[in-house]
């Protein structure tokens, strides 16, 4: 039975280096687990919420030494069967996926099937698990995403000056990210480059997907083939830019969507790999490098592929 954890008096918060640079609202979000974001916008909007004694806007950007004022909201626990607990199976399995961890970052091979955060209808992910496994831990937050099916390297942040740090990287392109994807018939060597606006679309069934649209964003993936196997080849796909589903549509525009791809595959190509084994999408990001955001050293970090796509890639026929 959930019952009722919220704080009975009002809290007054200060602000450290680590929680400098992020809006009031998203600081609320954080901190008060549970509490719808109509509610956040409420309590700002009337003054209940104060930083240094003073009314604020949701978009005022919090600085190192402000104070602020939290009224007691209620806020509901979530059930502990379905709350994130580090003694849950899959919780700890995630602890040895971590490639890499600091005081600042961790670096994680995710495993397919598991979002990268909660919502629509999941009640934890990568991010909630990981937060119930470092509980000692003030801030830890997703510096980029990865689809629930997709496997591979994952980055989090462990402070914030870390993730603006990352952000940055990204929205300068310094930040590179190789895939791996078996993909169906034989990639042809001078498609390189796919260059295809990509557009999210919500069909009648109330589904969304992502399209090809002349009206879409601007995307860019680079490929190049690994290998090749009877009626199938293993690509590197490296994006340029960072659109929802990219490489997965990119390749079916191409004519060779991935294999067990859901939302953008085809049932013969998926059937015969799934009668050599493979009950995923074989998507895997295998690598990603990046400037550590403290040391400011270049990092290359990679993701060994799972055992599933090893095997089925050794069941394959291949071709010279």
């Amino acid at each position: 039975m959930n019952k009722d954890t919220s704080p009975t008096q009002v809290q007054f918060i200060c602000i450290d280096e680590d929680g400098a640079g992020q809006r009031i609202d998203n600081f609320l979000l954080a901190r008060l687990k549970g509490v719808p974001k109509s509610m956040i916008y409420r309590i700002v909007r009337k003054g209940e919420v104060r930083v240094n004694k003073k009314r604020v806007k949701p978009e005022y950007k919090l600085e190192a030494g402000d104070e602020v004022r939290v009224p007691p909201v209620r806020v509901a626990e979530k059930d502990y069967r379905t709350a994130p607990s580090a003694n849950l199976n899959r919780v700890a399995q995630l602890e040895e996926r971590i490639l890499f961890e600091d005081k600042h970052i961790i670096v994680l091979n995710k495993p397919a099937g598991i979002a990268v955060h909660g919502g629509s209808g999941v009640d934890y992910g990568v991010i909630e698990s990981l937060r119930a496994l470092r509980p000692t831990c003030k801030f830890m937050e997703l510096v980029h995403r990865l689809d629930r099916d997709t496997s591979g390297v994952l980055l989090i942040a462990k402070k914030r000056k870390a993730l603006r740090h990352l952000h940055e990287q990204l929205r300068q392109k310094t930040m590179h990210k190789q895939y791996q994807a078996l993909v169906r018939g034989q990639w042809q060597e001078h498609d390189r480059v796919v260059k295809a606006p990509l557009l999210k679309i919500t069909l009648k069934s109330g589904e969304r997907i992502v399209r090809v649209n002349s009206e879409g964003k601007p995307s860019e993936t680079r490929f190049k083939v690994l290998g090749r196997f009877e009626g199938a080849t293993l690509v590197e796909a490296s994006p340029v830019t960072g659109r929802t589903h990219q490489i997965r549509v990119h390749c079916q525009y191409q004519g060779h969507p991935i294999a067990c791809d859901e939302k953008y595959s085809e049932q013969k190509f998926d059937d015969s790999m799934r009668a050599k084994g493979l009950s995923r999408l074989f998507l895997h990001a295998a690598q990603l490098t990046f400037t550590h955001p403290d040391t400011e050293v270049e990092m290359s970090v990679q993701a060994p592929l799972d055992d599933e796509l090893v095997n089925l890639l050794s069941n394959l026929e291949t071709l010279k």
